[in-house]
């Protein structure tokens, strides 16, 4: 009796697993960590148990529509993945789930994100969630992508969104310490995603998508990443200077921008494909670290 159940149960687990993978859970949960950092921030002192039922719900609502972008997103792009040797694994490249299913699966999260947000958080959250989603689901993926080298410039503007979810969702507005968040992230994401571009520059050629690789070259994208990291660097003394965080804050955002520039400043001089490889995983380092620090901070000062 046991052998059919488990005969089922075998393909079940794999489908689930390939729903589970469009949701792209690494760049997900880094969304649903910056959102965190904002609802943290935005609560003055240790959290009361209303307040962290609050933020669980934010999150679990985040995590829902930024899994339902990123389905979207995998079914946008399916014939571009397919050519790229990062991406030609995802289920929708490979013709594991139909455009169909990717579809519904996009829609139900999103629609049970909204829903969430809508009834146990606020709706102001709600509509800046989805908004997010409009903004890197159609905006970025279906048009800016496929037409400008700019695209991950103007479309950065959604994935720096998370830090003002979790603002909103604490305090039912949007302050100037969220958009000092969302200045740092916005910043963040071009010199971060062109190191990548750089040494992935002949699958983005083959793809057909106009990365500032492609169409201004390697040097020109190198002098583009180390002038980003110069005004990131300063962005990053923003919550500092503003007072929102202190003196340990300060300490780590200068060490690890120093070294986001000091990456970029040596792929500027010599380029190697190793070097752009290292640049990419220290600005996920310097990201992570800096939004750490400002956890830690807010709790010690």
């Amino acid at each position: 009796m046991s052998t059919p159940a488990s005969t089922h149960a075998l393909p079940t687990l794999g489908v689930l697993r390939q729903f589970y993978a469009l949701t792209k859970p690494r760049v997900v949960q880094l969304i649903v960590f910056c959102a965190l950092i904002g609802m943290v921030l935005a609560v003055p002192g240790v959290p009361s148990l209303a307040d962290l039922r609050q933020g669980l719900l934010a999150c679990a609502g985040i995590w829902l529509v930024a899994g339902a972008a990123a389905a979207f997103n995998c079914l946008v792009e399916k014939g571009i993945d397919a050519k790229m040797r990062r991406t030609a694994w995802r289920p929708t490249a490979r013709g594991q789930l139909s455009d169909r299913q990717a579809l519904i699966f996009s829609a139900v999260l999103c629609a049970l994100g909204s829903g969430l947000l809508w009834v146990a958080v606020n709706p102001l959250t709600m509509w800046l969630t989805f908004a997010t989603f409009v903004g890197y689901a159609v905006i970025y993926t279906v048009i800016l992508k496929p037409l400008t080298p700019q695209n991950i410039v103007i479309g950065g503007a959604s994935g720096a969104m998370p830090p003002v979810l979790g603002w909103a969702a604490m305090t039912g507005d949007v302050g100037p310490e969220a958009l000092i968040l969302f200045l740092i992230i916005f910043l963040w994401t071009p010199p971060h995603f062109w190191a990548l571009a750089l040494y992935r520059v002949e699958d983005y050629r083959k793809a057909g998508l106009p990365m500032l690789p492609v169409t201004h070259g390697n040097e020109f994208t190198r002098l583009q990443v180390l002038l980003y990291t110069f005004i990131l660097f300063a962005a990053c003394l923003m919550p500092f200077i503003y007072g929102m965080s202190g003196w340990l804050y300060l300490a780590v955002a200068v060490a690890v921008s120093f070294g986001f520039t000091g990456y970029a400043f040596a792929l500027w001089r010599n380029y190697s494909d190793a070097l752009a490889r290292r640049t990419f995983r220290f600005s996920l380092i310097h990201l992570s670290v800096l939004f750490a620090a400002l956890l830690l901070d807010h709790y010690l000062r």
